[in-house]
């Protein structure tokens, strides 16, 4: 077949479970073929190789029982970076870049990023301050490999540091920033979850609990050991915890500022406990 044929055959199989059903043909079939996007665009009268038409083929018979179509073809956009992704790692969201300017206001020199996953948010924080050193943790040693990955394919591995941990335990008063999109999923959210999101992307890192601020507490309590005087932590959170997560740290961290920021679509998306010089 041709690509214009596999393209718009493709597109017709997609429309049942996206809304950019040739955007993702044109994703996938670069994708099988090992072309750029724009070569198909730019030739598409060229002819696809059988194998290629097969994966392809195979591509699309996926993605229409809703599996992630990073996950099909290995990679997300993040913060202007191609970052790669396994069923090891959360996908990226655009939301979670607000993470990024965040931090990147702060100019810090040394940032503490926990739960780094695919190490999205550590390797665009390495890329953009190139004087700074990013520590990243996560308890999963698979996505530490997928973060190590990326760090080295974006030319940052000298300055980000992976360790398996659990949250920043092995940190004492180093860090002027921590940031973390930590599981943030509810109990009562769990069920109403995309079937792409809850059957396929890891569970460790969507399910937060009965409110799912179990992880940003244990944050809270950990942040006044981590940071050094003058510090910041910005955690993402979920678009309906605003309110809770702010009580929560104000009630733990009675001296610390603490702010909440919301994303592009207006929705509650970060939390921000920013601690004095002296006194925290």
């Amino acid at each position: 077949m041709r690509v214009s044929d596999c393209l718009l055959e493709g597109s017709a199989y997609l429309r049942a479970v996206t809304d950019a059903p040739r955007t993702e043909a044109e994703l996938l079939l670069s994708h099988a073929m090992d072309v750029p996007r724009v070569t198909l665009l730019a030739y598409p009268e060229r002819r696809v190789a059988v194998d290629q038409g097969a994966l392809y083929w195979h591509l699309i018979d996926r993605r229409r029982e809703n599996y992630p179509l990073p996950y099909l073809v290995g990679r997300a956009p993040f913060y202007g970076l191609d970052i790669a992704v396994t069923p090891d790692v959360l996908i990226p969201r655009p939301e979670t870049e607000l993470l990024v300017d965040l931090a990147l206001a702060r100019a810090p020199r040394l940032v503490l990023d926990v739960g780094t996953g695919s190490g999205c948010v550590a390797v665009a924080l390495a890329a953009h301050l190139p004087a700074a050193r990013v520590y990243a943790t996560d308890v999963s040693a698979a996505a530490l490999r997928v973060a190590q990955a990326n760090a080295r394919r974006h030319g940052v591995h000298e300055r980000v540091c992976l360790v398996q941990a659990d949250l920043a335990r092995p940190f004492k008063g180093l860090a002027d920033v921590l940031v973390s999109n930590p599981p943030y999923v509810a109990e009562s959210e769990w069920a109403s979850l995309p079937d792409s999101v809850r059957v396929h992307e890891p569970r460790l890192a969507l399910w937060g609990g009965a409110d799912g601020l179990d992880v940003v507490r244990r944050l809270v309590r950990a942040a006044p050991e981590v940071l050094r005087p003058g510090g910041s932590m910005f955690v993402e959170i979920g678009a309906a915890q605003g309110m809770d997560a702010v009580r929560l740290a104000r009630a733990a961290l009675p001296a610390a500022e603490v702010l909440l920021h919301v994303d592009w679509a207006g929705r509650d998306r970060v939390l921000e406990v920013a601690f004095p010089e002296t006194v925290r």
